[in-house]
């Protein structure tokens, strides 16, 4: 027969039962953020750029000569905000090197982070509020995109639109309801 080896159980320290539920919340924790973090998309592109993808966007991507139309917040490194604006259309090759660079890989309705390195941004010269040599970071939400030519039918139709209501608000003027703007009958003179 074979004898079993027992190990006595010892009592748990007071104290114990809380430490051990801590430190099985904190490894949960620590799983959740390190899944988070692995599925952001990190994409290093040209010259150092850096896009993170913080909500994957749908369809294509907006070439060089195509509109973009976007909120954005920049900021130096330090965390000082030194640009920000919603819905502002850009002209994807008309901007810094880094944020066309970065404008061609984002999605329609993605949010992004976004890092230029000083030479893909304004370089060593700086420009009004960003010193030279500096780093920059973007947070970017890509609303919306259209070529160049589906941007200029659209302000076409605008023009021709804002046009005709002119048109008609001009020929309105004079030519309002009868007798409009005519002196108002007067009653037989004489008469009381």
């Amino acid at each position: 027969m074979t004898e079993i080896t027992r190990v006595p159980l010892l009592p748990i320290a007071k104290g114990s039962l809380t430490k051990l539920w801590i430190g099985a919340l904190v490894a949960v924790a620590a799983g959740g953020g390190l899944a988070w973090a692995t599925s952001l998309t990190h994409q290093k592109l040209d010259q150092g750029v850096q896009v993170v993808t913080l909500h994957k966007g749908t369809g294509g991507s907006p070439a060089a000569s195509d509109i973009a139309l976007v909120n954005y917040r920049g900021t130096l490194p330090d965390g000082t905000v030194f640009d920000q604006g919603q819905q502002k259309p850009f002209q994807v090759d008309a901007v810094i090197p880094g944020f066309s660079v970065a404008l061609q890989k984002m999605q329609k309705q993605g949010r992004y982070l976004v890092h230029i390195p000083s030479k893909m941004a304004y370089g060593i010269e700086g420009t009004q509020g960003i010193p030279g040599n500096t780093d920059l970071d973007f947070e970017v939400e890509l609303l919306e995109f259209r070529t160049r030519a589906e941007v200029m039918q659209m302000m076409q139709q605008q023009q021709m639109m804002q046009q005709m209501q002119q048109m008609q608000s001009q020929g309105g003027a004079g030519h309002g309801a009868p007798g409009a703007g005519a002196p108002p009958p007067q009653g037989p003179q004489g008469a009381e």
